[in-house]
């Protein structure tokens, strides 16, 4: 899964450069809601931290070789809630880099990447969860 996962980001990013307009240009579409939630961040900074920080988890849980990034989405999750966010809303930041990513590859995306991008997904959707 870790190959195919850094493979997915590493061509997006030679191909297509910074995708962070696009993620959040998905996730407002997804959530028009959390627009407003980045009224203040007028030079996308805000932005580009956050999607640093989710593709440094993402890459993280897909090689398995450290807790830290499951703690930092534990944390967000709890900061996100300060928001109002419930944890499907936390998630679909995560959904909005998959469909992101599968545009931009187009053609390039695989069966492959399709099956470790939804592994990641249901690891990283259970990753903080609170107990029911």
């Amino acid at each position: 899964m870790t190959t195919l996962i850094d493979d997915t980001i590493d061509r997006v990013g030679a191909q297509h450069g910074d995708a962070c307009t696009r993620i959040f240009g998905r996730l407002f579409a997804m959530e028009p809601a959390f627009e407003a939630l980045f009224d203040m961040d007028s030079d996308g900074g805000v932005r580009r931290s956050m999607l640093t920080t989710s593709v440094n988890c993402v890459r993280g849980i897909a090689r398995g070789d450290s807790n830290t990034p499951r703690y930092l989405i534990e944390a967000a999750r709890m900061i996100h809630d300060g928001y109002g966010l419930s944890e499907e809303q936390v998630n679909l930041f995560f959904v909005a880099m998959r469909d992101t990513y599968h545009d931009l590859l187009g053609r390039e995306w695989r069966a492959e990447h399709e099956a470790a991008w939804d592994a990641l997904l249901a690891e990283l959707f259970e990753t903080g969860r609170s107990p029911i």
